[in-house]
């Protein structure tokens, strides 16, 4: 089954059919992570490119990793070292890009809507990496491989978002994602850190973080996004660690092997304790891997119908 669009810009607009293909081309995909040589030609004579505004490690590294294990020509750009700092437009910069020959533009942006503004402008596909407080639809990938490595199935699945839900394009990707599979979604932090209007999109909102994670299959920190934040949404780290840090004290009140996930990157002792991060229930990790397999079968799968 071919993607019925050249980008991907969002899992809002992404059709439950098509992220099980995702999925399943990333679980075949993955096993050549566990080969000698990882190589495989999938994408050979194909150009990507990864574009970014904002800084990032498991991303940008994940893209052009998935890029080169398939013999794609990957390059990089970022903003600080192009000629953004010179007054080029993101279209400017898209049809230079475009002209000459690349294939895929990855972009990460601080404007919520600059990939969709770059895909109406540009022949290449584009993969959104993260829009501003808009969406990441691979992070929400990811992670959905993730649960379904351990679980199989994403119908009544229950998962609990802690966090800075309000400035979280993680969550709002991951709610329209699991949501479209039926599980069951619910968002939690503190009033001044939840937006408004959530429930529109199928998830539940709760300031009790025991309430929110009782049952809970998989339970996932979110970080405090200080940089996206304009005043103090909570009195202290420490209070705020007190009263929504994931832990053991946290995860007692959730299902018996229930998972614990994270986006990175971590702030430890903040949304997370270190014994959580790195239990056996911990899937930070895992996460980190499928990030490159999930990566890997969309740049395939968005490239495939352009042979």
């Amino acid at each position: 089954m071919a993607l019925r669009s050249k980008d991907m810009l969002g899992m809002k607009d992404t059709t439950p059919e098509e992220i099980i293909e995702i999925l399943e081309n990333a679980e075949t995909l993955k096993n050549l992570l566990d080969t000698p040589m990882k190589k495989a030609s999938h994408l050979a004579g194909k150009s990507i490119i990864t574009l970014f505004y904002e800084n990032s490690t498991r991303t940008r590294m994940s893209f052009e990793l998935a890029s080169k294990y398939l013999s794609a020509t990957a390059a990089n750009i970022s903003a600080s070292a192009s000629s953004v700092q010179k007054g080029e437009t993101l279209i400017d910069t898209g049809k230079t890009l475009d002209v000459m020959g690349t294939d895929v533009i990855v972009i990460r942006h601080p404007m919520s809507g600059a990939p969709h503004l770059l895909a109406k402008n540009v022949n290449a596909s584009v993969i959104n990496a993260g829009d501003g407080i808009n969406e990441h639809p691979t992070q929400a990938l990811l992670d959905m491989l993730t649960m379904k490595e351990q679980f199989g199935d994403f119908k009544g699945l229950n998962v609990t978002i802690i966090g800075d839900i309000y400035h979280s394009r993680v969550a709002r990707s991951n709610t329209y994602g699991l949501t479209k599979l039926g599980a069951n979604v619910t968002l939690c932090g503190p009033k001044t850190l939840l937006p408004v209007g959530a429930e529109r999109i199928g998830a539940k909102l709760e300031t009790n973080a025991a309430k929110a994670v009782e049952g809970a299959d998989v339970v996932m920190a979110l970080r405090i996004q200080r940089e996206r934040q304009k005043g103090g949404r909570f009195p202290s780290v420490r209070e705020y660690f007190e009263y929504y840090g994931v832990d053991d004290a946290l995860m007692s009140h959730a299902a018996k092997g229930a998972l614990i996930m994270h986006p990175g990157p971590m702030n430890r002792g903040v949304e997370i304790s270190s014994a959580s991060a790195d239990s056996e229930s911990s899937r930070v990790t895992a996460q980190v891997r499928n990030g490159v397999a999930v990566r890997m079968a969309l740049l395939y799968l968005l490239t495939r119908k352009k042979r």
